[in-house]
């Protein structure tokens, strides 16, 4: 299944200017617990669709109250630091809509 299917919000954002958050709220909270259980939203799969090491992906926080699941990342570029193409860190979502769930 795709991610893009399975959520219905998919953002990011900044988190400071050395970090980015990514969130992800599901349509149901079946998907939701499918996901958690095979830990189909991990570090290493995060890491792989970014192409960033895995040791830059801070954590995956499962957050119950609202099905949603976050992940936060070390900027590969700080915010505003030359080279930086997404100040804000709102667009840096779109590889997620490709993501394929194993659940």
């Amino acid at each position: 299944m795709r991610l893009i299917d399975a959520a219905d919000v998919i953002r990011s954002k900044n988190s400071g200017p050395y970090e980015l958050t990514f969130d992800v709220i599901f349509k149901t909270r079946e998907l939701y617990d499918r996901v958690c259980e095979k830990k189909a939203i991990n570090k290493e799969n995060f890491a792989a669709l970014y192409g960033i090491p895995v040791e830059s992906v801070m954590e995956v926080v499962h957050f119950d109250p609202v099905g949603a699941i976050k992940v936060t990342i070390i900027r590969p570029i700080p915010s505003g630091a030359f080279g930086e193409s997404d100040v804000y860190g709102a667009q840096q979502h779109a590889p997620l809509m490709g993501m394929v769930l194993d659940i």
